[in-house]
């Protein structure tokens, strides 16, 4: 089966590829920082387009360098986001623009590049995207990445509807997971521990807590699921141990 992840040298998209990989699939990967990105296609066996999403004919490129020898393509990932936390009074329609772009339009064009050759998959395809919990809990400073990801959801169900039969759509809503893109907060100890006590199961999130799922979803072994969001968070969008 073949397999196309954006974002492959995050922690969730190198993650998600590892498994595909190591299920036998064929996986292409693609991202903006080359180095990186070839880092990752040497380890892995792959190959990989890099370019920045916004750049004219990378989705293209990606798209056509990622079928099988019949022209299908079995599963995409998108794993691309961004973490652009301000309170509403420091927001700008640059930063509102930017993050709708980052985060779901550019989802929309790799899934209307893909799905042409998803639909010749000889099994029921799949697209992955992700949006996150501050969706639905509501979080101070999370205006512009919220309104984005919230777009991811409901473009999530909306496909689910329009392209089924033949492909399935499902969505991941982490809570806050160790990355490059988490850095400033990650990295700051006190923040990240003060974060990490607000989960149930009190830790931050790693790449490998969500590419697995990521994986999942993408594969055959989730033949009967579309349509969903599925919260990895350890707990914190629906549990409460104290008060």
């Amino acid at each position: 089966m073949a397999f196309l992840i954006y974002g492959a040298t995050g922690a969730i998209g190198s993650s998600a590829a590892r498994h595909l990989v190591a299920a036998g699939h064929k996986v292409h990967v693609s991202a903006r920082h080359a180095d990186k990105l070839q880092a990752l296609a040497s380890e892995l066996g792959c190959t990989s387009t890099a370019g920045d999403l916004s750049a004219d004919g990378t989705i293209a490129s990606a798209t056509q360098a990622a079928l099988d020898d019949s022209g299908a393509l079995d599963g995409l990932i998108y794993a691309v986001g961004s973490i652009n936390l301000k309170p509403l009074s420091k927001l700008t329609q640059a930063d509102f623009h930017r993050d709708f772009e980052v985060n779901a339009l550019w989802a929309v064009q790799a899934v209307q590049a893909a799905v042409p050759a998803l639909k010749l998959s000889p099994t029921t395809a799949s697209i992955v995207l992700f949006s996150t919990i501050a969706v639905g809990q509501g979080f101070t400073a999370h205006a512009s990445v919220s309104m984005a990801k919230g777009a991811v959801e409901g473009l999530t169900r909306a496909l689910a509807a329009e392209l089924a039969p033949k492909v399935r759509v499902n969505c991941i809503a982490p809570s806050l997971v160790r990355s490059d893109l988490s850095a400033a907060l990650v990295n700051n100890e006190a923040m990240a521990k003060a974060i990490a006590a607000m989960h149930p199961l009190p830790r931050l999130g790693e790449g490998e807590d969500i590419g697995p799922l990521a994986a999942f979803l993408a594969g055959p072994q989730s033949g009967w699921m579309t349509g969903q969001v599925l919260h990895v968070d350890g707990g914190r969008s629906s549990v409460r141990t104290k008060g």
